[in-house]
């Protein structure tokens, strides 16, 4: 059986060596871990962009962008080189300053969204980005062969694959929440009509958790008028149905724990207790992305140490975020927005021998996977999150006992929210209330809490995972 995959971002990536030579780094991450396990007696095929300067030059060792053909021990993976100025307007301006605004709720609608003739030629590139990807789709698939088309950057690419090659049985996957019909109305009417009919195209459509399904099975009923089962979840347009599953991607338990053990991870893991002490710790690990409400969970902490002073050098907040989308000003100006508020809480509690807050504007895997062990309280407060990973990772890292104070708007809280602290995440009062009952919590309740969820969070890991989405198209 073939298998071919497509998504924004490939398994590996390249860069060069201070001698100017190329050289290959493996991507990380569920997908990759979910198709390095389902590879094996798989004819797999993997469709990806270049996304620098030293991709493109990879994928120019070969005529069709075979990685492998040139020589690179990737497997079966076809690298697009697709025009620079195309790339950049299609991920940049529409798949992540429009379609992941619409998606996450983002916007500050007096000013924005703003759909202008720039916003068409912007749009013209992200459908020549989605044709790129399935015309190599269907210049690849044998007869008969799956697809899977990965998130939000490729939701075009199913209508076109179906419309050239309709023996192909397709599915797609949304790693991020959908947004509800009247959100999503804020696109122009003709592009959210492209954007839902190019999802139809596939056979199956997944999902992180209900919501975000009933979400785009409402944006198809009262945007497209097709007949919509929700107890079957199916859509029926233009004498096609298509199927809408849920799959809860989780994390690999003994993976993460394998790699948890390594060295580096040891070493980082002393450091911390040197910085932390006697100290409860509580942990945030974020990517710098406007969704993740990183300041609100700070403004949170702050209000925390001033209603509760009890607190104040009994406790440790350590922030871990890690760069994104620096090329885009929204993002920067929010990481600079997180650097000075993390500032001001030290200025205002920090003394000679306590530092509130210590803040990590960098990557850092080893030192993430290092806390998650030493944490007492993990916070995830995403205004809005597809999923969340870290709400699943920490309570599996966990040493001692971890209290997870949980964002109700993560598709995360469908599965953990029963033993999570859940907050609202627009509420500050209300999570450093949160956060001083996470701190106040038992040791037996805090370990009795973090085995549920480890167990819920382990439930479906990557290989599983993606072995549904392969079966559903049987």
């Amino acid at each position: 059986m073939q298998v071919l995959v497509a998504s924004n971002r490939g398994p590996v990536s390249f860069g060069r060596a201070e001698d100017g030579t190329l050289t290959m780094r493996r991507g990380g991450g569920g997908l990759v871990s979910g198709l390095a396990s389902v590879a094996a007696g798989t004819d797999l095929l993997w469709v990806c962009a270049a996304l620098s300067d030293a991709d493109r030059t990879a994928a120019r060792q070969d005529p069709e962008g075979r990685l492998d053909k040139a020589g690179h021990d990737t497997g079966a993976v076809r690298m697009l080189d697709i025009p620079e100025q195309t790339f950049h307007r299609a991920y940049n301006s529409i798949a992540n300053s429009t379609l992941w605004f619409v998606h996450h709720l983002l916007y500050a609608t007096p000013t924005a969204p703003h759909f202008d003739a720039t916003f068409r030629r912007d749009w013209q590139a992200y459908s020549a980005y989605n044709a790129a990807f399935a015309g190599a789709l269907g210049q690849d698939a044998e007869p008969g062969a799956k697809v899977v088309v990965q998130d939000y950057h490729l939701s075009l690419v199913p209508g076109m694959l179906r419309e050239a090659r309709p023996d192909l049985r397709i599915a797609h996957f949304s790693h991020t929440p959908w947004a509800p019909p009247a959100y999503f109305r804020l696109l122009p009417d003709d592009i959210g009509i492209a954007i839902l009919e190019g999802m139809l195209g596939a056979d199956h459509l997944g999902f992180l958790c209900e919501r975000w399904a009933e979400a785009f099975l409402a944006c198809c009923d009262e945007i497209l008028g097709a007949r919509i089962d929700p107890v079957a979840g199916t859509v029926t347009y233009r004498g096609r149905t298509t199927r809408v599953g849920v799959h809860a991607l989780g994390v690999d338990g003994p993976e993460l724990r394998e790699r948890a053990g390594q060295a580096d991870v040891a070493e980082r893991i002393a450091g911390l207790r040197e910085q932390v002490g006697d100290r409860q710790l509580i942990l945030r690990i974020d990517r710098t992305e406007l969704s993740k409400n990183i300041v609100r969970g700070l403004a949170a902490y702050w209000e925390l140490l001033l209603n509760h002073p009890e607190w104040r050098g009994r406790v440790v907040h350590l922030a871990f975020a890690y760069p994104s989308r620096t090329d885009l000003p929204e993002y920067r100006a929010y990481t600079a927005a997180v650097e000075r508020l993390a500032a001001e809480i030290n200025d205002e509690f920090g003394t000679e021998d306590w530092t509130p807050l210590i803040l990590q504007v960098k990557d850092d895997y080893a030192r993430s996977l290092a806390a998650y062990q030493l944490a007492d309280v993990l916070v995830v407060n995403p205004i809005r999150d597809g999923m969340n990973l870290v709400a699943k990772e920490g309570p599996v890292l966990s040493e001692k006992g971890c209290a997870l104070v949980l964002s109700r708007e993560a598709g995360a809280a469908a599965e953990l929210s029963d033993d999570a602290l859940v907050v609202n995440p627009f509420d500050v009062s209300q999570t450093a209330e949160t956060l001083n009952q996470a701190l106040l919590l038992s040791g037996d309740d805090r370990r009795n809490r973090t085995k549920r969820l480890a167990d819920a969070a382990t439930a479906l890991p990557p290989g599983r995972w993606f072995a549904e989405q392969l079966a559903a198209l049987d």
